[in-house]
């Protein structure tokens, strides 16, 4: 069962908005199990040049299914979006399960249809083969040296061990092209 969380920036999220994105969203609810409750967050935003974009995150207890469109039409990015994490769900699917029963997980996997093929699922098996292996010797700095060296190699991602708090952190280049910090340990 979905419970949704909508919100609208820019925009005003009317009654037939919310209705719309409810009965899109809902239909992903097929590929969970029916006693387990996932939270919808949406999030609709309306730019001055009337692109919309719809942005939609369901937080599960073993991953986080996420997408988001732009289109011109509010209701079209709705309906893109939603397509994408259902050939998400339907990708993925197969590999979840076994990682979730390998793992001891109860009620923790999609519901299998009948429309997937073993074919489907073979041609995934091999999708995440690790076809190299680095190791790091991580060196004491701060988060603009990271960004630095970052640059310099012309990597997307840095990992390294924050001089202040030895913690294992991870700078990255976001897609509008600013840069995130992940930072590890405790909360």
């Amino acid at each position: 069962m979905l419970i949704f969380n909508i919100r609208g920036e820019n925009i005003e999220v009317t009654q037939a908005i919310r209705d719309y994105v409810e009965k899109r969203v809902s239909k992903l609810e097929k590929y969970f199990e029916k006693d387990m409750k996932n939270t919808a967050h949406v999030n609709l935003r309306v730019y001055p040049d009337k692109q919309a974009k719809v942005e939609v995150t369901i937080p599960l207890p073993f991953l986080t299914l996420r997408a988001e469109e732009l289109s011109n039409d509010l209701y079209a990015s709705v309906d893109l979006v939603t397509d994408k994490l259902e050939r998400q769900i339907r990708k993925y699917k197969t590999k979840v399960n076994r990682k979730s029963r390998e793992k001891g997980f109860k009620n923790l996997e999609f519901v299998p249809n009948d429309d997937q093929t073993t074919s489907d699922s073979d041609d995934n098996q091999s999708q995440f083969d690790v076809v190299r292996t680095k190791r790091l010797a991580l060196k004491p700095m701060d988060n603009e040296e990271a960004i630095l060296q970052m640059d310099m190699l012309g990597h997307d991602f840095f990992i390294y061990e924050d001089a202040d708090t030895s913690n294992i952190d991870i700078v990255y280049r976001r897609n509008d092209g600013r840069y995130g910090l992940i930072e590890t340990g405790e909360e």
